[in-house]
């Protein structure tokens, strides 16, 4: 920013331009008798002789005295003031088009990309999208410079400040589980099953889990090895051997079969909601408040529900399918993998805003793999985890901002978008039809030791996995 002389000035060195920028500092050049000029730090809120302005502002030496509000004045308008040395009334002057305060900090920057290149940032509270709508602000186009949406970007600040749809689930989820633990109370006299056997999560039976709504497939469809009439013991049972028996029907409840094959497809999502015991619900919540509340916050709330369900229910899809039919599944870590599965995304899209991101990817790695390995555990299905994460992979790519610097990314980009649409919509289709439609194992008959560890325990991971012995279910 530069001094400059006017020659029809008397004094010969006329009034200087000065123009405020983005450091608040100013520089002037020599003046005519080779002194120069320069000053840094002023402002009108102290001196009064510089006014702060989004333009060009003519300083007239003649009038140091200007008192504050003079001063003031020039900030409540955008356009110039000029002052001249032998007239002290100012002049306004309509600013140009490179003067207006919405242009970017930025300069030369493109200020407006495609829809989903990076969210609006969370400013005082307020979406800056929230007049255009849910579905606006859902593909909202970023219209602030590229360098601040980078740095936001790094430091976690995203679409919203606050995880609302998290919040909502995880009270959800503590309630219905208090609800599993009243049930369990009112069958067995404990809120924890101890007899016959122990639940190892510290948490209600395995038949109190199945009549609340945990994945069971005879539940769902027609099993030829477990028929509706297949005898296992009640929720009320105790005893070693088991002395109260029911049938599949009436454990399964919601109304029963009506002499119908069984259909109860909504245990899908209800298994979500469900938690195998006190162990498990505290690590899957914390899992949830923490890792999935900043993807929430990043994503925005719609983007983040749609992902979160479409993980959790192809999870229990995949489960459904190749898990042993006689054992039922419940939890919300199919959701949650879901999750981590977008912060896999954020980390390839943004590889080079990344901190050492060779160390993070060695790190999320160990951390998948410790994941994979807690659903070996009982009433766990590491089906719902890889399930879970495969459609998180495919749902977050469409819904999660990513920031693009050259049209090359922006490209990759979109062409992983367009692609993940419609196969995740084939992979919903065709599990669900086979899960409905044909024998699962017949298809891949070594799947289910991706989710069971052979031992005498379970027949070595053969046949059903449900016994209706001294052991219950």
């Amino acid at each position: 920013m530069a001094f400059m002389q006017n020659p029809l000035n008397n004094d010969g060195r006329g009034p200087y331009v000065m123009t405020y920028d983005q450091r608040n500092s100013y520089h002037a050049p020599e003046s005519s008798q080779g002194a120069s000029v320069s000053t840094s730090g002023y402002n009108n809120e102290k001196s009064g002789h510089f006014m702060e302005s989004s333009t060009d502002v003519i300083y007239d030496p003649t009038n140091v005295h200007q008192s504050r509000d003079e001063a003031n004045l020039g900030e409540s308008h955008t356009s110039n003031l000029v002052y001249n040395d032998n007239d002290s009334s100012r002049h306004l002057v309509e600013p140009s088009a490179d003067d207006s305060p919405s242009d970017p900090l930025v300069p030369h920057q493109v200020r407006s990309y495609q829809d989903l290149e990076y969210a609006e940032p969370h400013l005082g509270g307020k979406s800056p999208n929230a007049s255009g709508g849910k579905l606006k602000s859902l593909f909202a186009s970023a219209r602030y410079p590229l360098d601040q949406r980078i740095q936001d970007k790094k430091r976690g600040i995203g679409r919203q400040k606050h995880p609302f749809v998290v919040y909502g689930l995880t009270v959800i989820m503590v309630a219905v589980f208090i609800y599993e633990i009243v049930v369990n109370s009112k069958q067995q006299g404990s809120p924890i099953s101890l007899k016959p056997v122990v639940n190892p999560m510290l948490g209600p039976s395995s038949s109190v889990l199945v009549h609340v709504g945990a994945r069971f497939p005879p539940c769902m469809k027609l099993v030829e090895q477990v028929p509706p009439s297949t005898s296992l013991p009640c929720m009320n049972n105790t005893a070693n051997p088991v002395t109260s028996i029911c049938t599949v029907e009436d454990l399964c409840g919601f109304g029963g079969f009506h002499n119908e094959a069984p259909n109860q497809w909504f245990r899908f999502i209800t298994a979500i909601f469900l938690h195998a015991g006190f162990i498990h619900i505290i690590i899957n919540m914390l899992a949830q408040l923490t890792l999935s509340a900043q993807i929430e916050r990043e994503m925005g709330s719609t983007g983040f529900l749609i992902t979160y369900f479409s993980a959790g229910i192809f999870g229990n899809v995949l489960g459904g399918n190749f898990s042993l039919v006689g054992v039922p599944s419940i939890g919300a870590s199919g959701a949650i993998f879901g999750t981590v599965a977008v912060t896999w995304v954020d980390l390839l899209a943004h590889w080079k805003y990344q901190y050492r991101p060779v160390r993070k990817l060695i790190f999320m790695a160990f951390e998948l793999l410790i994941g994979f390995a807690i659903g070996y555990i009982p009433y766990v299905d590491n089906f719902a985890h890889i399930g879970g994460f495969i459609m998180g992979l495919l749902v977050g790519t469409v819904f999660y901002p990513v920031i693009s610097t050259t049209k090359r990314h922006r490209s990759i980009i979109w062409v992983f978008r367009l692609c993940s649409i419609p196969l995740a919509i084939v992979l919903f289709v065709l599990l669900i039809r086979n899960f409905y439609t044909s024998d699962p194992y017949a298809a891949c008959s070594g799947c289910r030791y991706l989710s069971c560890f052979p031992s005498s325990a379970n027949n070595h991971c053969k046949g059903t996995g449900l016994t209706t012995s001294n052991t219950g279910i």
